[in-house]
């Protein structure tokens, strides 16, 4: 606290690493819980706004429902099949709980925040701080008013806010701060709201918000019994909905800057759209039965095939806008990494897009999920894999226009799987000629001398992504580059079934990056595919496993440390564990 008794938000809570934080997400937007209560992330009022909580890069704004008493260990948990988190604090003499959640479906253009604080066992005494601060910190909270009926209003930037049940909040230098105890068996809510329009009249009823929200959630949730771990695949398909807009357009990410690795200069802003992995996520709820998933992804990609075309980009705003170039917020970043807003995706052509839209749009004409527009969608995908299929493309990781193997081979898969799935009007005869032709070119071209795929002509070295295009089709589980490329993948990239994208140069794998949860949950299915249930099933449980209490996965784990790394959540890390839980009991498609 400040002499002049203001308190200091931006000493007050400091980033954690990254297993100890919950999400919590709606649809449009997300918030990230830390263990002291606080939310230390939340954009508003989209996935890609500026941020209005972002202590964790190093930005402003705080709300925390911390308790009273200084010795408390923390815990938590979600709520079965959705994404309703209860924070647990063990104190000296209870246990006091706080139940969050963003009210869901979320409203595009209104954020509500639901906190209920439970004392759990003997009284909860807890303190809460709010302090709203748009546009990552830039902005103050102004026009603080209390009104009549208790509630607190303020502006912060573009945003409108109100604060409803903290009536005995005190302003403490633009901070409200309260000391709330709860009798033994009660509970409290607090309602925060924020929207760029002006907030409806009549104040937010606690009670039918929770309601409302916890129906939601169950009323979307699919069975999962049958899968081989129903808890973590609802929990997985929870994220992923909870990623998803309105629209059906999924963010790659929640989160945006968190390093891959310390001081390499990988930090990347994910909260957007990616054609590749929205395909995963759908067919991942194809898999499994989760028809929302599946027309949210097919809606999204063909959409986006409708309007751009041979020209489709690698990724979106979840509502079909241009990714904005990348930028600098001059923040200090979370430790080890920086403060990137924006992305350069727009830059590339991946070619491995459209195979892999094709394969989604594959799996929904099985399931008979394609309208008239999905199904011109296809003949587009089909005539811009003709048309590109020679370009260089920058590849699933982004590395720069080559002649990648697995670009190629996505697109076998995606032609072979439209041309065996019943859609209408496909030219069966010309996708399978097209797909013959482009599998033959590469075979002469990316082939090492023992038989398994090399990630490009002329360059040593397999690559895990490479792993994929046979389970979607490209090429039987017998056959020998399936297995020579399997066999290739186990022995250079793939050290106690955890398992690594590509061998950077001479130094040990996880010398130069952390093991890709993504590519772990590859190597399952792909084992999967060649009968291996064991070796499936390891794999598929070590990888799984790299998380913390939240169940939340990023896109690397770093093995000796054993630290989740990059941005968080990854969806396509949590599509790949949804279709792996619904694969590997014999189930799906």
């Amino acid at each position: 606290m400040a002499a002049d008794g203001a308190i200091n938000t931006g000493t007050a809570y400091q980033p954690h690493v990254l297993r100890e934080y919950a999400l919590l997400a709606d649809g449009e937007r997300g918030a990230l819980v830390g263990p002291h209560g606080d939310i230390t992330w939340m954009c508003a009022p989209r996935w890609d706004s500026d941020a209005v909580f972002s202590t964790l890069i190093g930005g402003g704004g705080v709300y925390a429902v911390t308790p009273a008493d200084e010795r408390h260990v923390w815990g938590g948990h979600y709520e079965p099949g959705g994404l309703i988190w209860r924070s647990r604090w063990i104190t000296s003499d209870g246990v006091v709980e706080c139940r969050e959640a963003l009210a869901f479906p979320g409203d595009p253009d209104r954020v509500v925040l639901l906190r209920r604080i439970i004392a759990a066992r003997g009284p909860a005494r807890v303190r809460v701080l709010l302090k709203p601060q748009a546009r990552f910190g830039r902005d103050g909270s102004d026009d603080l008013k209390q009104h009549d009926n208790g509630a607190w209003t303020g502006r912060t930037g573009p945003l409108r806010w109100r604060w409803t049940g903290a009536g005995g909040a005190h302003d403490r230098g633009d901070v409200l701060a309260a000391e709330l105890t709860v009798p033994a068996g009660n509970h409290h809510d607090l309602v925060l709201e924020l929207a760029e329009k002006e907030l409806p009249d009549d104040l937010p009823d606690a009670g039918r918000e929770w309601a409302a929200t916890e129906a939601a959630w169950a009323r979307g949730r699919p069975d999962l019994a049958g899968s081989i771990a129903p808890r973590d695949a609802h929990h997985a398909w929870a994220v992923l909905r909870g990623l998803t807009s309105i629209g059906g357009g999924m963010v790659a990410a929640a989160t945006m800057s968190l390093p891959e690795r310390a001081d390499a200069g990988r930090n990347y802003d994910y909260r957007y759209a990616w054609i590749r992995d929205q395909s995963y996520a759908g067919l991942a709820a194809a898999a499994v039965g989760a028809t929302d998933l599946l027309n949210g992804a097919v809606a999204f990609i063909t959409q986006r095939l409708l309007a751009d075309g041979p020209q489709l980009k690698p990724a979106y705003t979840v509502d079909g806008g241009p990714v904005p170039a990348e930028q600098r917020l001059q923040l200090p970043g979370y430790p080890g990494g920086a403060d990137k807003i924006g992305n350069w995706v727009n830059q590339q052509f991946q070619l491995d897009a459209f195979g892999e839209s094709l394969q989604l749009l594959a799996a929904a004409a099985r399931k008979g999920q394609l309208d008239t527009d999905a199904e011109r969608a296809v003949h587009t995908a089909v005539d811009a894999i003709e048309r590109r299929w020679t370009d260089d493309d920058a590849g699933i990781w982004e590395l720069g226009d080559r002649q990648w193997t697995q670009s190629r081979l996505a697109c076998v898969a995606g032609l072979r799987a439209i041309a065996g799935a019943g859609a209408a009007g496909v030219d069966v005869t010309r996708c399978t000629s097209l797909a013959d032709t482009i599998l033959a070119r590469t075979a002469r071209t990316s082939l090492h001398p023992d038989g398994h795929w090399l990630r490009q002509p002329g360059q040593d070295g397999t690559d895990a992504s490479l792993l994929l295009p046979p389970v979607r089709g490209a090429l039987p589980a017998d056959d020998p580059r399936t297995v020579a490329t399997l066999h290739a993948v186990r022995r250079e990239l793939s050290r106690d079934f955890y398992v690594y994208r590509f061998r950077h140069d001479q130094r040990d794998l996880g010398a130069a990056e952390g093991a890709f949860l993504l590519c772990g949950f590859m190597m399952a299915l792909a084992e999967h595919h060649q009968g291996d249930a064991v070796r499936a099933v390891r794999y598929f449980e070590r990888n799984r496993a790299a998380c913390g209490p939240a169940g939340l996965l990023s896109e690397e784990f770093d093995v000796t440390q054993r630290q989740l790394r990059g941005n968080l959540p990854q969806a396509f890390v949590h599509a790949l564990l949804l279709e792996c839980a619904g694969r590997l009991t014999g189930g799906g498609l």
